[in-house]
């Protein structure tokens, strides 16, 4: 694929040449952050990132902007050793270089404050920024892909460790290579096999929640409703929005859901994760349309998260948050869809 600046100046030929552009935009003086929404996929891109630049600059930083309670996370972190800092413990004013990966400035309050010198993403293309090396390919299913492939055109071997985060990445990204999956990502997963350590990648994909937490999916069950094949439930507040995902994942597995909204409060914000088949769907542009107005809202085909403060929502302490609200906000947004469609059948 052609790589790109944003200003559209800049092309490549191959992954080789986009490395050594970036490769070119540091010193070794250079000391280097990578703040991070930390998931599988930007964990693993950004250690990939901290390899690539070993050696090469005085100092690669991994920050998390998010808490990270998820037990996959957590034990992908301790198991494969990947060092990460919480933001907040680090200042802007110590580092020279901004690498993001996963992401774009525009999925996070933090990341738009920062200026990147290099946006690694597989998520669709947002506007208002820029940066002096960008590589996006929103038709890959991981950016664990593209740095598995920079890794490969320079011939750096990875470690067993990041490997086996590579892997993970893509794995989570595509569904185990279900859902948003391109050649390129097989490609790279099989780069990658020969090297990583399978009972580590088992011990990480198997623990996905904590005994504390089933009482969340009893919750989730309970205020469970259905309209039209889209699935309900709001879960009230809950100490991690990382729960309502893999809520979300296991209630996609519904046979007669189409779609899957499922909400929770976290620190004065609506959380709602958005889930499914991605077949004539598009969860992403769903969430950015009914949700963009109001906080933050994207992701991909099958899969999306939107956060809303309830302030904006007017329900802030009041209490009146619950599996109709949730309705009553995707309603207006799916009967404008179902007119769209009469509409262009009538022109038809």
């Amino acid at each position: 694929m052609p790589g790109h600046s944003r200003n559209g100046k800049r092309r490549f030929r191959s992954n080789r040449e986009r490395v050594q552009a970036l490769f070119s935009l540091f010193r070794r003086e250079d000391r280097v952050l990578i703040p991070v929404w930390a998931d599988p996929d930007a964990l693993a891109s950004a250690f990939a990132v901290k390899r690539l630049l070993a050696q090469r600059v005085s100092q690669v930083v991994i920050a998390h902007v998010n808490e990270i309670r998820r037990v996959n996370n957590q034990l992908m972190i301790s198991l494969l050793r990947i060092p990460v800092v919480k933001f907040s413990q680090i200042s802007l004013e110590d580092f020279s270089r901004f690498v993001l990966v996963d992401a774009q400035p525009p999925h996070h309050e933090v990341f738009q404050k920062i200026s990147f010198d290099v946006v690694i993403d597989h998520h669709p293309e947002t506007q208002g920024w820029e940066a002096s090396l960008v590589d996006i390919r929103p038709e890959y299913g991981a950016s664990s892909t593209i740095l598995a492939e920079y890794l490969k055109a320079v011939g750096i071997s990875p470690s067993v460790a990041l490997a086996t985060a590579l892997v993970y990445g893509i794995k989570t990204d595509t569904d185990n290579f279900e859902k948003h999956c391109t050649l390129q990502d097989v490609i790279a997963f099989h780069f990658l096999f020969k090297r990583l350590n399978r009972h580590l990648l088992h011990k990480i994909e198997a623990s996905d929640i904590r005994r504390s937490e089933l009482k969340y999916i009893k919750l989730a069950l309970e205020n469970m409703k259905f309209r039209k094949q889209r699935l309900f439930t709001h879960i009230g507040r809950v100490p991690n929005p990382d729960i309502l995902v893999v809520i979300a994942d296991f209630l996609n597995h519904v046979q007669e859901a189409g779609w899957v909204f499922v909400s929770g409060e976290y620190r004065q914000k609506l959380v709602v994760i958005i889930r499914c088949d991605g077949y004539r769907k598009d969860a992403g542009r769903l969430a950015a349309r009914a949700f963009g107005s109001l906080g933050l809202a994207g992701g991909h085909r099958e899969k999306a998260r939107a956060e809303i403060p309830l302030a904006t929502l007017g329900v802030e302490g009041n209490g009146n948050l619950n599996t109709l609200f949730l309705i009553q906000l995707l309603r207006k947004h799916f009967r404008d869809m179902q007119a769209g469609r009469r509409a262009q059948g009538a022109a038809l």
